[in-house]
């Protein structure tokens, strides 16, 4: 059974087919997000840690990192974003204790990055194409960290999940060529907006149980882009959750603060048999104690134990 395994300086997370879905907390990171990229370009990370403490509290197993600030003062990011990446990691690492999910298309961010990142994180990302997977590749066999490999590659974007399929497979094949695992490699087969493609679900579901059972890789993805355009995005994304689960998508890169896409994974482990006896489910489920009163079922628990006694 492949198993990805990320890690913090004391927490482990396990991405795999017979564990709970892996919510990687997507909220710190400035892209579409104005004032968060203002506030970082003038070094304010209130917000980061805001959001950082929010994802926790609310279940994230892993938070995603990216630092891609466009600098009015100096626009380039090879300068600019790995001294960022490095400050904004330091400070969530500070805050909180789960493994973190390193996010930058610029590879000397992701280098600083794990830098100074504790444990083993999650690397994001690396595509087919020729001269990104020669820089994120030897980053990863020399870190020895896991990987999201994103179907795209020189071409572009594809529609058809054949060709998205291929890109993946290439993938795998070029990290196993650098000693790479594929239990390394966590495939995202690239979710389109089901506003713009009708067929955009039933494309991911078949291309996830394609990639594990031909190519034995765990899958990922940005979980709202399949509801991007769209009214009652948090609807579409509540459905889209547990049917990518139940195709075999082992974790996400979503929002946790929200409630309804939440309790749609919690039900989702507890029907796949990845929350053992329901616990998580009634943990977050249960109908509150009010003030001097026993939980459910105490009183019955405290008679049976006292009738076995007396017998």
């Amino acid at each position: 059974m492949t198993r990805t395994i990320v890690e913090s300086q004391t927490k482990t997370a396990i991405i795999g087919f017979d564990q709970p879905f892996c919510v990687i907390g997507e909220r710190i990171n400035p892209t579409g997000r104005k004032l968060l990229a203002a506030e970082l370009e003038a070094g304010n990370f209130s917000t980061v840690e805001k959001d950082a403490l929010a994802q926790v509290a609310c279940g994230a197993t892993m938070l995603d990192i990216n630092a891609g600030v466009v600098y009015n003062s100096n626009p380039n990011p090879n300068e600019t974003e790995p001294p960022l990446m490095t400050k904004v990691i330091e400070m969530v690492q500070a805050l909180v204790d789960i493994p973190l999910c390193i996010d930058s298309s610029v590879p000397a961010a992701l280098e600083a990055g794990l830098k100074v990142c504790k444990g083993r994180p999650l690397l994001n990302s690396v595509t087919g194409e020729e001269d990104r997977l020669e820089a994120i590749l030897p980053l990863v066999k020399k870190y020895n960290v896991p990987v999201v490999a994103i179907s795209n590659d020189d071409t572009g974007i594809s529609e058809d999940p054949e060709v998205r399929f291929a890109v993946a497979k290439r993938i795998v094949e070029r990290a196993a060529d650098y000693g790479i695992p594929a239990c390394d490699i966590v495939v995202d087969p690239l979710v389109m907006p089901i506003g713009a493609m009708r067929t955009a679900g039933l494309q991911v579901f078949e291309l996830v149980r394609k990639l594990r059972m031909e190519l034995g890789v765990n899958t990922t993805c940005g979980a709202s882009n399949i509801s991007f355009g769209l009214p009652n995005r948090h609807g579409i994304n509540a459905a889209f959750l547990p049917m990518a689960i139940a195709s075999g998508m082992t974790s996400a890169i979503m929002n946790p603060v929200r409630p309804q896409e939440m309790e749609a994974i919690r039900a989702a482990n507890f029907l796949t048999n990845n929350d053992p006896h329901g616990a998580t489910w009634i943990k977050h489920n249960r109908p509150p104690v009010a003030e001097g009163e026993a939980p459910a079922g105490a009183r019955g628990a405290r008679e049976g134990r006292r009738r076995r006694r007396s017998s």
